[in-house]
Order: structure tokens, then C-alpha cells, then sequence
């Protein structure tokens, strides 16, 4: 084949929000920028987002909160819980930015998204105009890295975000053969999208130590001793295409819905409550998509943390006489079998519900020992329209939400700026 015939590279670009939840929360709140801000886990646990700043400061992902109380008398670092509904509206806001620029595009996460922009012109000119107008639309910053595959995308956008010379934007296809080969012999392999911090030391062992290490490697001993996955890993590094965008997101085929609680929970009322917002969540999802559950799991745990406590860890499982999605036939199993897990002497910390065993809702075996089942009724689909038109709770099931005792501990959360009218900033 002439090279007048072969298919151009694929121009595949990554677009990253930089600290996306800080970024978020500095939208809002000026006074923030250019100070270390942190935003903080659910019941205000551990660090989940950093800015630049409080980086600097060696303040680590996943950290305590508890351990960075000396920064905070030291430097001032400013701590926020997080806010997952302003986060979501943001992300919504900047994925649909995105989507103008490329027919082809995947939302990888709530602040990443792959855009194909092959056959784009002024590719360049192009991906700075993508990051001003993300920033001046939305107030959030962004990176872009592109790459001829998924994984050397990341590795560009990691470029553009650590090098101030690119000015947010790396293009890996317009480097060099030499180029290239020098950059990834100066990146660690950790920064390969997948390798985690276990299979770092399991590669170290191969002496494989940077990212020309894993491309360059010896591949049937990868495979043999790694698996497929870290295979194409290395296929991706050598520029062969071996993860597809996925433009339609595949329906889950299982659905959790769990919460640690802010506070010690000793009451069944209590349980009850917290189970029955969590069956109104993970339904609401399970109809989203069209599919009923016909397996349902609840759990409840103890703090393993607190070895001072005693310990109590049940889960139990039953199969429905026939798939649902109805929240109210799903909870009246949950209710029953959380009276079966709930014993007074412990105290719990977390529990949570799983749907499983899950079929599109027009797929439907019959069972000649069971009665038929009930026609899906238009209950639910007017309870999830009411929420969508009113907001999130507007319509709850059973008690949800009356008891306050589980619910997360959000003491420094912002307020809703985006989602609810009554949090509406006013000038």
C-alpha cells in the first residue's frame, strides 16, 4: 500500500479539568485563588482534590484530614467538603463544550474526555481555542494532550499539564521518532495510565523502570507473566490502537449504592432509613438505563477502624420471583432482610445495597412455579419525572431521608450555586 493510500494517525486528544473540584469550588469563591485549598472526601475524610498550592506543601492524595492539621495552622490551608452536585453540573457543562468540536467523543470521568480530532486542521490553533473556550465559558481550566492512542494521550496530557512551556496543550504526534523515544525514557512507569503502584515494583523486577522500558519490553514475557491487559498497555505505547472509544456508555451490570455514615448508628429505624435512600438511588439509575434487577444484596458494617468495637460485617442475598425496578417492591425485600442482619449490640458505620443479575426491561423469563408478574407500571415513571422536573428528593420513597443520624457529616460543603434556587448567588 503507497503511503498516498494509508489512513491518517489517529488524532486522539484528552481534555483534563485541572483540580476539577477545587477549580469548582474557586468559581465561586475568588478569595480562594492562589491560596492551598483542599476539598475534602465524604464525612469530610481524606483529601480527594488538591490545588496547586496545598501540592507544594506535600499535602498527598487520599490523606487524612486529621494529619494535615498542622499545615492548616502552619500555611492556612483551606479545606472544603465535597459537593458533588455543583461538581456534576460543571462537569455537564464542560463535556457539552467538548462535544461541539468532534462528532466521535468519550466522557471518560467527571473531569475527563476523550475527543477525536483526526482529519482536524490547524490541530493546534484548534486545541488552544477548545481549552480559552472551556475557560471562558465555564471558568474552568484544562489541559489537552493528544496522542495516536488512549494511553499515549494521557502520558501528552500529563506533559501538558506538568511543563509550562506547552502551555496546556502537548501534541505527542508531532514529535520526532527520537523525540519521543527521549521523553518516555525520562517518564516514570507509574505515569502509564493503568499501572498502579503494586505493578511498578512487580515491573521494577524486570527492570523495567520507565515508560520506554515497558514499550521496548520483551512482549511474550509480558503477556505470559502480566497478562493481556498490560500487553496492549504496550501496544498503546508503540502507537497501535488497542482501546476503542466508547461513544455510548454500556448499560452497568451491577449497581451499588453505598455510604459510610457521619455518625454511629445503633437504631434499626435508623438503618432502614439510610437502606431506603439507597434503594431510591440505585433504582432511579437501574430505569435510567431501561433494565430491571432480578438479585438484590444489602450489607452492613461496623467501623473496622475502631478496634475497640466489636466487629459485625453481614450481607445477605435473595433472588426476586421476577426482575423489577420498582423501588417500592425493592425496598420491602431490603427492609425485610436488613431485620434479618440487624442485631442492637453493635453499632454501624456503613452499609449499602447491590443490584445484580441485571436484564433490559422487554427481557423476561417466566417461571411455571410463580405467579406471572406484574405489568411495570407508570408509578415510578412519574416519581423519576417529578424528581427531574423538581429536583433530586422532591418524591422520596418510604422514610428516606427523615432520620438525620446517618446522614454524611458536610460541615464546610458550599452551597448548591448551580442546582438550587435557594443557594443562587445574589449581587
Amino acid at each position: 500500500m503507497s503511503s498516498a493510500t494509508q489512513a491518517p494517525v489517529q488524532q486522539l486528544a484528552l481534555v483534563d479539568c485541572n483540580n476539577f473540584y477545587v477549580s469548582c469550588e474557586r468559581l465561586f469563591r475568588p478569595d480562594l485563588r492562589n491560596v492551598p485549598v483542599v476539598v475534602l472526601s465524604n464525612n469530610d475524610g481524606c483529601v480527594v482534590s488538591r490545588s496547586n498550592e496545598a501540592k507544594a506543601l506535600g499535602v498527598r492524595m487520599g490523606q487524612p484530614w486529621f494529619e494535615c492539621k498542622a499545615l492548616v495552622a502552619e500555611h492556612g490551608v483551606f479545606a472544603l467538603s465535597s459537593n458533588y452536585a455543583l461538581y456534576a453540573d460543571l462537569s455537564n457543562r464542560v463535556m457539552q463544550i467538548l462535544s461541539e468540536y468532534s462528532p466521535r467523543s468519550e466522557v471518560y470521568s467527571i473531569d475527563e474526555c476523550f475527543v477525536d480530532l483526526t482529519g482536524t486542521p490547524n490541530l493546534r490553533e484548534v486545541s488552544y481555542a477548545m481549552r480559552q473556550r472551556v475557560m471562558q465559558w465555564t471558568g474552568i481550566p484544562v489541559c489537552v494532550g493528544i496522542g495516536p492512542t488512549k494511553t499515549l494521550a494521557k502520558l501528552a496530557n500529563h506533559v501538558a499539564k506538568k511543563h509550562p512551556r506547552s502551555q496546556g496543550v502537548f501534541n505527542f504526534n508531532a514529535l520526532t521518532e527520537a523525540q519521543k523515544d527521549k521523553l518516555l525514557t525520562q517518564l516514570p512507569v507509574e505515569e502509564v495510565w493503568g499501572v498502579g503502584r503494586k505493578l511498578t515494583k512487580r515491573l521494577a523486577e524486570y527492570n523495567i523502570h520507565t515508560v520506554q522500558d515497558l514499550k521496548t519490553a520483551h512482549t511474550p514475557t509480558l503477556r505470559a507473566d502480566f497478562g493481556v491487559v498490560i500487553e496492549k498497555t504496550q501496544r498503546e505505547l508503540q502507537e497501535i490502537p488497542c482501546v476503542d472509544l466508547q461513544e455510548i456508555t454500556p448499560e452497568k451490570q451491577q449497581i451499588i449504592s453505598s455510604r459510610s455514615f457521619g455518625n454511629m448508628v445503633t437504631e434499626l429505624p435508623v438503618l432502614k432509613d439510610a437502606l431506603s435512600t439507597f434503594v431510591a438511588n440505585a433504582c432511579a439509575k437501574l430505569r435510567a438505563q431501561n433494565s430491571q434487577a432480578a438479585v438484590i444484596q444489602a450489607f452492613l458494617h461496623t467501623n473496622r477502624f475502631r478496634k475497640d468495637l466489636p466487629q459485625y460485617s453481614p450481607s445477605l442475598a435473595v433472588p426476586l420471583p421476577y426482575p423489577t425496578n420498582d423501588s417500592l417492591v425493592i425496598f420491602r425485600w431490603v427492609d425485610a432482610l436488613c431485620e434479618r442482619m440487624y442485631k442492637p449490640e453493635y453499632q454501624y458505620k456503613k452499609a449499602g445495597i447491590v443490584l445484580s443479575d441485571i436484564s433490559p426491561v422487554t427481557h423476561y423469563q417466566g417461571d411455571l412455579l410463580e405467579e406471572p408478574a406484574p405489568a411495570q407500571g407508570t408509578l415510578m415513571q412519574t416519581l423519576d419525572a417529578l424528581n427531574k422536573r423538581f429536583g433530586r428528593g422532591a418524591v422520596k420513597v418510604s422514610t428516606q431521608g427523615a432520620y438525620s443520624g446517618w446522614q454524611m457529616r458536610q460541615e464546610r460543603r458550599s452551597p448548591n450555586y448551580t442546582t438550587d434556587w435557594t443557594e443562587v448567588p445574589v449581587v
